[in-house]
């Protein structure tokens, strides 16, 4: 949900999803919270704490990363893991959606599940694992590449 659909401004909506989560509301996790709502893509930790600062006035690199593990793991924020690049982060919705990473650019894209159940792979391994979530990684070239590239 939009701010203008709620009429709340960004850090009191964190500050209720911090709240729902169960977790402390501080200044630091409701701009942080707040950044990675409002980023449109993937951002990585640095480029969410120089967001986050502009409310906070000062946030250390490690300190963003303390509060986006807290995040990851109140189930708010989802991590993505792209190999040759630093972790990236987005609002988490439980959508069990997957990324297409173009070769040329790094842009990152959200790609909606649409084959087979959660988590979109059935992978053969023995009755005794418990496999609950699958990463999918699509690697190709973006249109904005490929109209460069022509």
């Amino acid at each position: 949900m939009t701010r203008a659909a709620t009429g709340e401004e960004p850090m009191a909506l964190a500050a209720a999803r911090l709240r729902a989560a169960g977790l402390r509301v501080t200044v630091q996790r409701m701009a942080v919270l707040a950044a990675v709502s409002e980023a449109a893509g993937h951002l990585d930790a640095d480029a969410l704490r120089e967001r986050a600062r502009r409310v906070t006035g000062g946030l250390s690199l490690q300190a963003t990363y303390n509060v986006l593990r807290a995040l990851t793991e109140a189930g708010l924020v989802r991590c993505t893991h792209i190999p040759g690049q630093p972790a990236r982060y987005e609002i988490e919705h439980h959508d069990n959606h997957h990324h297409f990473v173009c070769l040329h650019c790094a842009a990152i894209r959200d790609v909606e599940c649409t084959v087979g159940a959660a988590p979109c792979l059935e992978p053969r391994l023995p009755a005794e694992y418990d496999v609950q979530e699958a990463a999918v990684t699509f690697w190709g070239v973006c249109p904005d590449c490929r109209a460069g590239a022509g």
